[in-house]
């Protein structure tokens, strides 16, 4: 199955940092966010990622394409330029790294990138949020309502997109809304293709009327998370993330090992 993670956005909101690199390539401690979140969903056995890239999306390219050198021991032949990698240990992933536009909306993203996705189940999943989410339990969780969407369900402050639940269904989406408390949409979503029939062009964003109408169809389900989940959408929030990473026992870090 693969996992599609949104990293084209801009980062207004952490411009001290987006500016010169890409919201996703933001570090927290000596890695990006971005690998972060994709070693969460690796460590669950979902090492299949498509990456709908668009502002200063070359930056994460650059990345992935050096990751092997610049992850190894070397020996270097400087009259040659020939080199040789040494203990390396690398993860066995899968990236399609695809441009998706500069300013293509987050549903619209996901629509450019039909042909990558096919026909299969896949994932969705922003490129600024961790969380200790048990992936697996998700998708299982997924397969055994037998509905389009299923998003992850979290309870941060109430300035995301907000969800109705009853029974596990959700019946109602509503983005951003300016008073309350409940559950959020969390991200870390699991999706059928057919979700594709909801999105219809650049111009359309993922949270407002493709969620709202899959709710209104019956077709999003909520995988209630009770854990950690953090955004990284300011200075303030990096921040915290930096710090917890640094105590040496990041809440997000459902791996073993470096």
């Amino acid at each position: 199955m693969k996992t599609v993670i949104l990293a084209g956005g801009r980062g207004t909101r952490l411009a001290e940092e987006t500016g010169r690199i890409p919201k996703p390539m933001v570090r927290i401690g000596d890695r990006p966010i971005l690998w972060h979140i994709m070693r969460t969903y690796a460590t669950y056995g979902f090492d299949e990622f498509v990456l709908a890239l668009g502002y200063k999306g070359e930056m994460i390219k650059e990345y992935f394409l050096n990751y092997r050198p610049l992850n190894s021991d070397l020996t270097l032949d400087l009259a040659t330029g020939n080199h040789r990698e040494v203990n390396t240990t690398l993860p066995d992933w899968t990236i399609d790294l695809v441009d998706t536009g500069q300013n293509t909306m987050t549903g619209g993203r996901v629509l450019r990138l039909r042909d990558w996705i096919g026909d299969q189940t896949f994932m969705l999943t922003y490129g600024d949020g961790l969380a200790d989410v048990d992936i697996r339990a998700l998708v299982d969780f997924h397969r055994s309502h037998g509905r389009l969407a299923t998003v992850t369900a979290v309870r941060p402050p109430a300035r995301f997109g907000a969800l109705t639940i009853t029974d596990g269904r959700v019946v109602e989406f509503a983005e951003k809304p300016q008073v309350g408390e409940g559950w959020i949409n969390g991200g870390f979503l699991v999706l059928e293709p057919q979700v594709i029939e909801y999105l219809e062009d650049d111009s359309t964003i993922w949270e407002h009327e493709p969620l709202e109408e899959l709710a209104r169809d019956g077709q999003l389900m909520a995988f209630e998370h009770d854990g950690y989940w953090q955004a990284m959408d300011t200075l303030r929030e990096k921040q915290i993330l930096e710090t917890e990473w640094q105590s040496g026992h990041a809440p997000w870090m459902v791996w073993s090992d470096e």
